[in-house]
């Protein structure tokens, strides 16, 4: 879990490098149900990402993709995860709008804590900035892209990497 002491300790410019083990955390999906990394370890692999706002024209985008592609994301050997700082009850109703069928995660409160603690918090603008890490069953970072807010990711990107597992 993560400490107030761990947060501070980790540098906000510094993306989660490949070959290190992946902060835990536990955080409240789109249904209030609570959700951690170690969830998954031993089980799944896991694609995290990070994205700034619900009902944005570019993270719209990007989830919406990955919906297209779910079976890609979401199978027997991976879990995708979604994170942002909205609250639980906008990621409900924006899940609902955009039939979005995997945990969209709350990083709302303490606000940006689990964003910051993989280095894509943007503190100016007060959200994560679009941050993609592929974490293997043992809970190593294998694979990562972080893109500024206006930057959409290439999702065919992650699911190569994936596939290299």
């Amino acid at each position: 879990m993560l400490s107030v002491m761990a947060i501070e300790a980790i540098e906000a410019t510094a993306p989660v490098a490949v070959g290190t083990k992946a902060p835990d955390f536990q955080l409240k999906d789109n249904h209030g149900r609570t959700v951690s990394l170690a969830d998954f370890r031993g089980r799944k692999n896991v694609v995290l990402l990070f994205y700034p706002f619900a009902f944005t024209g570019v993270c719209t985008g990007e989830l919406c993709a990955l919906r297209d592609e779910l079976p890609t994301f979401v199978n027997d050997d991976t879990q995708l995860l979604a994170v942002s700082n909205d609250s639980i009850h906008t990621l409900r109703v924006y899940a609902e709008q955009e039939r979005l069928e995997y945990p969209l995660l709350s990083d709302f409160w303490p606000h940006g804590e689990v964003s910051r603690a993989y280095g894509v918090f943007d503190e100016e603008k007060g959200c994560a900035v679009r941050g993609t890490f592929i974490i293997d069953k043992e809970g190593v970072v294998r694979w990562t892209v972080v893109n500024g807010l206006p930057d959409a990711r290439d999702l065919n990107e992650y699911a190569a990497a994936l596939d290299t597992l």
